[in-house]
């Protein structure tokens, strides 16, 4: 099944929410995304369906924008698939997200290089290394002993200078 997808704007009030949309989102999580709207952009389509423009998948977002005050979204058009294709896929796009793990050593790593974005804002825990005072930095190193042995690259802490493999 090859299609072409194409980015519309669309007035958020045109996009009709899913009755059955087997996701929920609470507000902490409609905040995260809130944020990131904010500092990125509007980054991701909502995909709709049909007619009516029925939301398949990006629930979430339409709420942020709405939210954020916003009067459009882009948009993706997925007509191309039946109603069970349509009610299949945005389990799975659900689903398949909700799969993957992380790779915890690399986030660790990535955290790390990210000094000028609060990820908390985004639903990351980091560790605020400022709070750290010397009892607490003699215990960090331990925190990064979780890295994969096979790195060979030496990495050093921007914020307290701790080295590791």
């Amino acid at each position: 099944m090859e299609h072409t997808l194409k980015i519309t704007y669309l007035p958020v009030d045109s996009l009709k929410p899913y009755e059955r949309n087997a996701r929920k989102h609470d507000f902490k999580d409609i905040e995260k995304i809130m944020n990131s709207i904010k500092r990125f952009g509007f980054d991701d389509p909502i995909g709709i369906w049909g007619e009516d423009n029925l939301i398949v998948e990006g629930h979430g977002r339409l709420i942020a924008a709405k939210n954020l005050g916003m009067k459009e979204v882009p948009t993706i058009r997925l007509d191309h698939l039946s109603d069970e294709d349509r009610r299949a896929y945005a389990l799975a796009h659900n689903k398949t997200a909700e799969n993957s793990e992380w790779d915890f050593a690399v986030l660790d790593l990535e955290l790390s290089d990210i000094l000028d974005i609060d990820m908390n804002d985004f639903g990351f825990d980091t560790p605020d290394f400022d709070d750290y005072g010397e009892e607490k930095l003699e215990k960090l190193p331990e925190d990064f002993k979780k890295f994969d042995e096979k790195l060979e690259t030496m990495h050093v802490c921007p914020r307290c200078g701790y080295e590791w493999k």
